[in-house]
Formats: C-alpha cells, sequence, structure tokens
C-alpha cells in the first residue's frame, strides 16, 4: 500500500518505508537515496548502500544536475566511548537541477519526512561542500 504525501499529491512506495526501516533497526542499510518519479507521481528508492560503505559512497551516489533525498545513519563513538548513531535526512537540491524539479522536492519533503519517523537532523545541501562529512559530525555530537 503506498502512502501520499498531502502537499504535492505524490505517492510514497512501501519499499521506502521499508527501506528506512531496514536501515534503522536491522542496520543493513548505511543509507537510503529517495527518488521522485514526476510521471507516475511516486516517491521511490533510488539507491540503498550496504552496511559496510560510508558516508563518501552516499556523495559520489548523488546525481550532479538532479534533486534526491536521502536518509544517512551515522555511526560514531562519544566521549565516554559509548556507540551512537544519529539518522540525517538529506534533500539534495543541486543549482544545475530544474526550477520545477526543485519545487517538486521541496513540496513533497515534508510528506516523505513525516513517513520516516526516527529521523534525528535535517541538512539540505546544493552543492558538495554544504553536506560534507564535517557538517555532519558537528552536528551529531
Amino acid at each position: 500500500m503506498a502512502l501520499k504525501t498531502a502537499t504535492s499529491g505524490m505517492w510514497m512506495t512501501d519499499d521506502c518505508k521499508k527501506s528506512f526501516m531496514e536501515m534503522k533497526w536491522k542496520k543493513v542499510h548505511r543509507y537510503v537515496v529517495y527518488k521522485l518519479e514526476e510521471k507516475s507521481r511516486k516517491v521511490t528508492v533510488d539507491k540503498v548502500g550496504a552496511a559496510g560503505e560510508s558516508y563518501d559512497d552516499l556523495a559520489a551516489s548523488l546525481p550532479e544536475d538532479d534533486c534526491r533525498y536521502a536518509v544517512f545513519d551515522f555511526d560514531y563513538v562519544t566521549v565516554d566511548n559509548c556507540r551512537m548513531s544519529k539518522i540525517f535526512f538529506i534533500t539534495w537540491s543541486p543549482e544545475a537541477s530544474r526550477i520545477r524539479e526543485k519545487m517538486m522536492y521541496a513540496t513533497s519533503k515534508s510528506g516523505l519526512r513525516r513517513v520516516l519517523d526516527g529521523v534525528h537532523y535535517e541538512l539540505q545541501a546544493t552543492d558538495p561542500t554544504e553536506m560534507g562529512f564535517d557538517k555532519i559530525q558537528d552536528r551529531a555530537k
């Protein structure tokens, strides 16, 4: 069963939430990249990163001229030597993407965020420097 976002009229496939929950609870994915299918009016899973992949792999998988959403599971160790995990929701909207596409992603974001329960931080980026690994580390601690 697909879920509909209220503001944009986009449908989210069941795979969207399933992939997120597998990342969050089972830790089988490091990240999930989502894509809007304009013709079918659906949010679909574009790419899933294996548990062994890194943040650099996520950044490399984002297209230079198309928007995407991504969730990333950031694991780290605190100063007290405790293992922690924070989930980031990233909106990728590069300068080279079309205006219409940017608008569609902006209006669909809140609906997807509501479905992906358990995200700790949000990050918006228009170029790779705005979503560097240092930004993730700073926000998580």
